[in-house]
């Protein structure tokens, strides 16, 4: 049966080929531990199909809406990027390249849905926060933004005794 994120490989003549796939937020409900919810986003796949191997480029461009770490409302976050993997036919090679796929010669299609999933969540900056506003300002949830202004401590703490003894017995030394 054919899946929604396949290529096919049988009837796929050598040479040039471009396929699109459009990504949206049934995408990431096949995804339990998905950070991502929802999204909008078009993957579009380059491959050059030779007769022991493909190289394919995939280049994903949309957005996807996630949580802010600062203030925890979400946001949405544009993606683009760019990914290649190598399909090789014939028997089994080497796994340990995961842009290399081996892909046995009687298959007929080949899924790349976690591919494209992983490929997502990479793109993703590590930190990730509301975007500032034209005017260098944050665009984060005010009300947020001003219980965490009031939870932080600005004060310096006072010396503790016990350190300033430590301290004293390491100049000694």
């Amino acid at each position: 049966m054919s899946g929604m994120y396949t290529i096919p490989l049988i009837g796929l003549k050598e040479g040039r080929h471009t396929l699109d796939f459009k990504i949206g937020n049934e995408f990431f409900e096949l995804f339990e531990e998905s950070e991502v919810k929802e999204g909008s986003l078009i993957a579009n796949f380059e491959i050059d199909k030779r007769s022991s191997h493909a190289d394919v480029l995939i280049r994903i461009s949309g957005r996807v809406k996630i949580s802010c770490d600062r203030c925890l409302e979400t946001f949405l976050h544009p993606v683009n990027c760019e990914n290649k993997l190598l399909l090789k036919f014939g028997k089994s090679l080497d796994e340990s390249d995961p842009d290399i796929i081996s892909v046995p010669s009687d298959e007929h299609e080949l899924d790349l849905q976690q591919h494209l999933y992983e490929f997502i969540h990479l793109a993703l900056p590590i930190r990730r926060v509301h975007p500032n506003d034209t005017k260098g300002r944050s665009t984060c949830d005010p009300v947020m933004l001003k219980k965490l202004e009031e939870l932080i401590i600005t004060e310096e703490p006072e010396n503790d005794p016990r350190w300033d003894e430590l301290k004293k017995l390491m100049n000694d030394n």
